[in-house]
């Protein structure tokens, strides 16, 4: 199948490594242009270096207020265009519903919440008819994940805001998508597993679980962002997928 994403230009932040680099992998794979952000110039520059000649890197905080105007300019500037962003953080800090201080709730509300609303606001007064905006969410949508009563928190209002979005940008013609990992075996995943104390177990357990019997690999969450971000997942907007194995209970 051709996605159609030949010379699209997207924006994928948190690319540097995990889910947002597989996606940013997957969308350079099918001929897209992706602008990659991260914190760190070194990260970013070598992820930019290490994904080829179609990808530029841009070291951006999305907690910054002035990060959303920088990065649509940027796009433009180097590759011509602006189709769409894929907005992936880096999960909150660990810890149940006791235990997290205020400023880890802070935090984590500038970085992972108000920076990807200021993002996607922004993205949607640039976007041209057939444009796509993307969150990297959670499982925590759905049903809360022991130990991560932050992500608990924030998610699933994040995932309500991007249900907003998409009504109000549907009639423009532009769409709104979230994408749900479950247990995809990044960094991210092996530290939660280490928390428990016995990493092997907890991941045994986990796969238990997991109707297919495994944890997913970043390159097939890679390959469902660039699916939902082309113009194949046209009449596709408002969904929040879940890609877990079938870990999810409901539909």
């Amino acid at each position: 199948m051709d996605l159609g994403l030949k010379d699209r230009v997207y924006v994928v932040t948190g690319a540097t490594r995990g889910l947002g680099r597989a996606s940013a992998e997957a969308l350079l794979a099918e001929g897209a242009k992706v602008l990659v952000t991260g914190r760190e110039e070194k990260t970013v520059a070598e992820a930019a270096a290490a994904l080829g000649p179609g990808a530029a890197g841009v070291a951006a905080d999305n907690a910054d207020p002035g990060t959303p105007a920088r990065l649509i300019a940027e796009a433009r500037s180097r590759f011509g265009g602006f189709d769409g962003v894929l907005i992936s953080v880096g999960g909150p800090a660990p810890g149940f519903a006791a235990d997290n201080t205020d400023e880890e709730w802070a935090a984590a509300f500038d970085t992972v919440f108000l920076g990807a609303v200021r993002l996607a606001r922004a993205a949607a007064e640039t976007l041209p008819e057939g444009g796509v905006i993307g969150f990297v969410l959670s499982g925590s949508v759905y049903e809360p994940i022991p130990g991560l009563a932050i992500s608990n928190g924030l998610r699933p209002g994040l995932a309500g805001f991007a249900k907003s979005l998409a009504n109000d940008l549907g009639p423009r013609g532009i769409r709104v998508v979230g994408l749900l990992p479950g247990r995809v075996a990044t960094d991210r995943i092996r530290q939660l597993d280490a928390l428990s104390g016995d990493a092997d177990a907890s991941r045994a357990a986990s796969e238990a679980a997991i109707p297919l019997r495994r944890y997913g690999t970043p390159e097939e969450f890679g390959r469902t962002a660039a699916f939902l971000l082309s113009p194949a997942a046209s009449y596709l907007t408002g969904v929040m997928l879940p890609v877990d194995g079938g870990a999810r209970g409901g539909f």
